[in-house]
């Protein structure tokens, strides 16, 4: 983490007035996932959207959404206490009206602190030990009091909610690795997170949960040197079957320090152009050797193309760290800046056949309660709020089956690739990826947030600025 100008208006590159001009289970058990039979209709979904937006857990945003699996309450009172070993006593969960939050950290040890065999007990004690190494006065994560026990509701994110009511809520959306920023974006694109040693040639890859190859400015890199990312991602199965895809960069800065243990580093510079830990891609040699740099675009690109019809089949956007609620950014900001993402689909002539997938990449070393399952040796990760929004989604569904980001390219594979997956026996590729992600038992299907029967539905405008009961910062 690290200080962000919070009074000062959004980067210029996306401005939210910009965006807007263009525009009842409870409880720790997993519920067994239902099964879609069939392959996707051909025709109602041809434009797949996933927004990544920064840090936040299921239970921080959605804890008392109605009918989700929330924070253990009885009578509205939370009926769980978490240890607080700084001040010899236990914090429960509690109403956060803060616009600013400072989490806690979130790399792998973190991460297996705050689930702590399954008791789920140690998130403040894990934000305890970060703050001995955190300096910056301005940093909310830094002060005696850590925040991650708390929760908002629908009076501090009212937009969020509405798309929650009148769309699709996901309460079991496990982030795909338990681990920080880097290796959830390499998930997202690419199912696994690793190190290599060879260009071109992916056998020479291992797994790397905590610390794949890192970009040339972060602390971990004292030489500078470029990471080699030779093992798969999607875009080699899109462009391999001519479906055209689009990744989306707010230019600006990213917040994430290399070692959580730091607690403050200095701001890294983001862009289209330029690679770093959200914005991944250009270290794939599959994209250079296919020629697809290009597809990896600013923000206003995407705007333009939502407003003239002309999106590409799959989209990601992924945000800068002032609009990302990645603390000690705003949650009002990021709030915003999603909202008007959304609405410029809507507006759109794009919005009649697409999905919108609304995620956050990992936990941010917020309270969560639910144990996440083992796939893996990389996963799953802690629960983070998840939307589904589209003119075929259910209306007002809470999808209480196991997912994690996996569950994207399996959903865009069945769409456009017949089912193809990123399988190195059989996409061509020899990687040694621990396993095929999107075939695990576990992961649920995507396709039951749909009811590609109904009519589609009209879009659903919200104000990009809402009124909130968010108390702004004091500085």
């Amino acid at each position: 983490m690290r200080p962000i100008k919070r009074r000062l208006a959004l980067v210029a590159a996306i401005p939210i007035a910009a965006v807007a001009i263009l525009f009842s289970t409870r409880g720790t058990n997993l519920v067994p996932n239902a099964r879609a039979e069939g392959r996707l209709p051909s025709g109602p979904i041809k434009h797949v959207i996933v927004i990544m937006q920064e840090n936040r857990s299921f239970d921080s945003y959605f804890g008392t959404f109605p009918g989700a699996n929330g924070i253990p309450m009885k009578n509205g009172v939370p009926t769980v206490c978490v240890p607080d070993p700084a001040h010899s006593t236990c914090q429960a969960p509690y109403h956060d009206l803060h616009d600013e939050n400072g989490g806690g950290p979130h790399f792998a040890p973190q991460a297996t602190g705050d689930i702590d065999g399954g008791k789920m007990d140690g998130f403040v004690a894990m934000a305890e030990k970060y703050k001995e190494n955190c300096t910056d006065p301005n940093n909310p994560g830094c002060g005696d009091s850590p925040d991650v026990m708390g929760y908002h509701d629908g009076g501090e994110i009212p937009n969020y909610w509405s798309y929650a009511q009148s769309f699709v809520l996901q309460d079991q959306m496990f982030e795909p690795n338990a681990s920080w920023s880097l290796p959830a974006h390499l998930f997202l694109i690419s199912e696994w997170s690793a190190n290599c040693t060879t260009h071109n040639q992916p056998s020479s890859c291992t797994n790397a949960l905590d610390l794949p190859g890192l970009p040339p400015d972060y602390v971990g890199n004292p030489n500078h040197t470029i990471p080699i990312y030779a093992w798969t991602d999607l875009t080699y199965l899109l462009h391999k079957n001519n479906v055209s895809w689009g990744y989306y960069v707010v230019e600006g800065t990213e917040p994430d320090c290399e070692n959580d243990e730091e607690g403050d580093c200095p701001p890294i510079p983001q862009g289209a152009k330029t690679p770093g830990i959200w914005n991944p891609l250009p270290y794939f040699d599959t994209v250079a050797n296919n020629g697809q740099l290009s597809n990896i675009q600013p923000i206003t690109k995407f705007l333009s193309q939502a407003q003239n019809g002309t999106l590409p089949a799959v989209s990601w956007i992924v945000p800068s760290a002032q609009v990302s609620e990645h603390p000690p950014a705003l949650v009002s900001e990021g709030q915003s800046y999603a909202t008007g993402l959304i609405n410029a689909v809507m507006e759109g002539p794009n919005w009649k056949d697409c999905a919108i997938f609304v995620a956050w990449d990992d936990w941010g070393g917020f309270y969560d309660h639910v144990a996440p399952p083992t796939v893996d040796e990389n996963g799953y990760g802690l629960r983070v709020p998840a939307l589904v929004i589209s003119p075929y989604a259910k209306r007002g569904y809470i999808d209480h089956q196991t997912l994690s980001f996996d569950a994207y390219p399996k959903f865009i594979e069945d769409l456009f690739l017949n089912s193809q997956r990123l399988d190195p026996k059989t996409d061509g590729r020899s990687d040694p990826r621990p396993s095929v992600r999107e075939a695990e038992s576990v992961l649920g299907d995507l396709r039951l947030d749909f009811n590609f029967n109904q009519p589609a539905r009209a879009p659903l405008i919200l104000p990009v600025h809402p009124k909130t009961d968010l108390v702004e910062p004091s500085n």
